[in-house]
């Protein structure tokens, strides 16, 4: 690889652009290491397994922070131990698969994390981050460090790491935070860049300049070929599942930088990026193409769980990736993967929601979904009715639930490859059901996703393959045998050769590609345990009948599934739940129920001789003179003019408050002047560059169960006073599922007050992108691209702001505002 005059990256054969998309892995070391081993599995057998995902999901890049700490001494020797024999392993695994590899030597980190740090003998223990870059004899130890790594011969592919040509480049280090003189982090920058040539190294050298943005010029001003930047556009650790539509935090990755000549004609790399706490899987085609508009040519997913511990999701709590266990998100990281390959350099497709479909790609929030459709490959990661362009030339298929070319009754992801004229290869991974939030506090023993193995029906509509063919079982055991009629039949977890009569023979594990046909990769299940998984609806309309849903997993196919109300009002009544999906279940509660009031209920599995009771998941008869359990799920029923619940201090705590006021004197929870209600004030003693402070909340739940009263709903109310003895201007905010915000200003003064916003009155505006994406320099505010007519059944999220302008006594520090409630009112 070389970068030209004008700082693009391109391969010395033919001289073509290059993109490389992939993953951050830890296995060889740290807490990645441990979780493996304390699973009993050997890391390098988790390696190959994984490494064969990469490459099944079509990765092409590979970096890591190296922890140097645990192949390091104090001063920079370099320590040949397991970790080092690890990631050699590694980088040859990877090697075979094509997958190219960026080299980022220094990490400064301890190896804890999410444990504690044990005593390594590195320089990075010894001096910390703040030191190291800084420190005469730290600078000395990396050095050391470096010339000693780039001259060490990986065993296995009996190469240095700058002779192979699969190490495309080198970062030197990850995330410095410097201080102090800016002309010693050039020289710092300098002498480490100096130390990797030292060692006969060619290659492009990169440095990151997005974490210290302060320090950007002294960066710029080094002796590096290209820049390396991250995103974490949902901030990171939320300790729950962010709920909403996010595609606006990733409209755009903004580089503050351009104005530093020397900073120009540079080639760009994103080491790192995640929406942390996101489930969704329309996260990342949305970032790649927003790289591709910025400018870079590398990005790398921090991190890829391993498959051996990504039941519970420990190693990195806020991130959550694994084919296995996040299918949709997997099939959208491929799908991303084309996006930043197709999509040119400094492409730009305007602004979100216009920019939702894009070249061959679309991305929803409304539908789960992603979406590559060519001539040659449909890819999409959720049940989606889009038809192919073009069945008849289809080679690739990969997705997760049903469209036109698959019909699937499991919710793992499965893969067709056309290995030639009428023969093709299936790929099947088992089911992942969600039963716990995976971004909840972690732990090794909390399964967060249930593996299960099953039989399944599956309909193919390929015209090449017809409606009658052969499928043979491929991988090791696999003996399965069926023949397909009408393009239907069952199959299990497992790898298949689908052979149209009379066509070709595919005998051996022959090669396609980066892969071999018999190879298949896939967890077993963690627990057999009986899970339900059920969130209930907060509220719903009086009279109206609604839909119960559950998740039921690890039940046999004859198992009764029922729930047992009770409205508090002398009206029970049990009703079953039919299964409509994998693993889903659902049962109609009849209006009767729905009187004013509270309907709580339990929901019973009867499974054989076994009844299991949830919540709580208590077995035996729940009917038994001794069953003692009381715990029971509840809906409220709202009164016929009763008003709808927004926000209300003294039962929602998942905010987002800008900036973050954390502090006791900043952020407090007090009680108000009526029994059971608390006031959350918020005090900012001066206001940060946004010049804004406020909250926001997710508010779609709480809309959900009151969707057919929505419309007579007519004014939005705010019980609300200034924390200040001057009248504060404060802007009520509700943003909608396609990002459209609409607001009105009202002023709280010293007492508190209900102050009413007809919902008439609520303009077009733009909303603050909270959690705040990091880095820090990103947009702050967005406004959609699409404009429409405000309309309540189609928002899902509440802002409290302060508003502008802030004249007299009102625009002295500090600013405080406390808030009661929030709520909607009909005439």
């Amino acid at each position: 690889m070389y970068i030209d005059q004008k700082g693009i990256l391109r391969g010395n054969q033919d001289n073509r652009e290059a993109a490389f998309f992939g993953v951050n892995y830890t296995v060889p070391f740290a807490y990645g290491y441990r979780s493996v081993k304390a699973r009993n599995v050997d890391p390098q057998k988790a390696i190959d397994q994984d490494v064969y995902h990469f490459a099944r999901l079509g990765l092409n890049a590979f970096r890591v922070h190296v922890w140097d700490t645990e192949i390091s001494d104090s001063l920079g020797n370099l320590l040949e131990n397991e970790h080092l024999r690890l990631f050699d392993y590694l980088v040859f695994k990877l090697k075979e698969r094509n997958i190219r590899i960026m080299l980022t030597p220094i990490a400064f980190w301890g190896n804890g994390y999410p444990e504690k740090d044990e005593e390594t003998p590195g320089f990075s223990r010894l001096y910390g981050k703040q030191k190291a870059l800084v420190n005469e004899h730290a600078f000395k130890a990396q050095e050391n460090f470096l010339k000693q790594l780039l001259h060490h011969v990986n065993p296995y592919t009996k190469l240095t790491y700058g002779n192979d040509p699969n190490i495309i480049g080198a970062e030197v280090n990850n995330e410095p935070q410097h201080s102090g003189p800016k002309a010693r982090t050039t020289e710092y920058v300098n002498r480490m860049a100096a130390a990797i040539r030292a060692t006969g190294w060619t290659k492009p050298v990169f440095y990151n300049i997005s974490e210290s943005p302060r320090y950007a010029d002294a960066v710029a001003k080094a002796n590096v070929d290209g820049f390396s930047f991250q995103w974490y556009p949902t901030g990171l650790v939320a300790n729950r599942t962010l709920p909403g539509n996010y595609l606006p935090h990733v409209d755009r990755y903004h580089i503050p930088f351009d104005t530093i000549p020397e900073f120009k004609n540079k080639a760009l790399m994103v080491y790192e990026f995640d929406a942390g706490d996101v489930m969704g899987s329309y996260m990342y085609p949305a970032m790649a193409k927003s790289f591709r508009a910025a400018g870079f040519q590398w990005a790398t997913q921090f991190a890829y769980d391993p498959m051996a511990t990504a039941y519970a999701n420990t190693e990195y709590q806020t991130h959550y990736l694994n084919l296995a266990y996040t299918p949709s998100k997997a099939i959208s990281l491929l799908i991303a993967g084309e996006v930043f390959r197709r999509v040119p350099l400094r492409k730009s497709f305007g602004t979100y929601p216009k920019d939702s479909v894009f070249q061959e790609f679309r991305v929803s929030y409304k539908q789960a979904l992603s979406e590559m459709n060519t001539d040659r490959a449909f890819y999409y990661t959720n049940t989606t009715r889009t038809k192919p362009v073009n069945a008849a030339k289809l080679a690739k298929v990969a997705g997760v639930g049903s469209s036109p070319v698959v019909e699937y009754g499991g919710s793992g992801a499965y893969f067709l490859d056309r290995l030639e004229k009428g023969v093709w290869r299936l790929e099947v991974m088992p089911d992942a059901v969600p039963i716990r939030d995976p971004f909840a506090k972690a732990s090794p023993n909390k399964e967060v996703t249930r593996i299960q193995w099953q039989t399944q029906a599956m309909r193919l509509s390929l015209p090449e393959l017809g409606e009658a063919f052969s499928v043979s079982g491929l991988n090791e055991g696999n003996q399965y045998q069926t023949t397909a009629q009408g393009g239907s039949f069952k199959i299990q977890p497992g790898t298949y050769l689908l052979t149209r009569k009379g066509r070709g023979n595919w005998e051996g594990d022959r090669p396609f590609g980066n892969l071999r046909v018999k190879e298949f990769v896939a967890p077993q299940p963690e627990s057999n345990q009986l899970m339900i998984a059920h969130e209930p609806l907060i509220e719903v309309t009086a009279g109206q009948p609604f839909i119960l849903r559950a998740q039921v997993v690890s039940v046999s196919p004859e198992a009764k599934v029922s729930v047992h109300l009770n409205n508090q009002a002398a009206v029970y009544k049990s009703i079953a739940l039919e299964k409509v999906g994998p693993h889903q279940y659902q049962a109609l509660v009849p209006a009767e129920l729905t009187s004013p009031g509270l309907i709580t209920y339990r929901i019973m599995v009867q499974d054989g001789a076994r009844q299991i009771t949830f919540p709580g998941g208590y077995e035996g008869d729940p009917w038994a003179w001794d069953y003692y359990h009381q715990d029971t799920y509840q809906t409220l029923v709202a009164h016929p003019k009763g008003a709808l619940s927004l926000f209300n201090a003294t039962t929602d705590r998942s905010l987002h408050v800008f900036p973050n006021l954390w502090r006791g004197d900043e952020r407090e929870l007090t009680a108000a002047e009526k029994p059971g209600q608390l006031v959350l004030k918020l005090t900012a003693k001066e206001l940060p560059v946004e010049k804004t402070m406020g909250f926001q909340h997710f508010i779609g739940d709480k809309l959900q169960g009151r969707e057919s009263e929505l419309a007579a709903f007519t004014k939005l109310v705010i019980r609300v006073r200034s924390g200040q003895p001057a009248p504060l201007p404060l802007k009520v905010t509700l943003i909608g599922q396609s990002a459209a915000a609409f607001s009105a200003q009202v002023t709280a003064g010293p007492e508190i007050q209900e102050l009413e916003i007809p919902l008439t009155s609520l303009a077009p505006d733009s909303f603050m992108l909270l959690p705040r994406p990091y880095p820090g320099f990103h947009p702050f505010w967005f406004k959609a691209s699409a404009s429409e007519k405000f309309q309540l059944q189609q928002m899902e999220k509440l802002q409290v702001s302060l508003g502008q302008p802030l004249t007299g006594a009102s625009a002295n520090p500090p600013y405080s505002f406390e808030i009661e409630a929030v709520w909607l009112e009909k005439e």
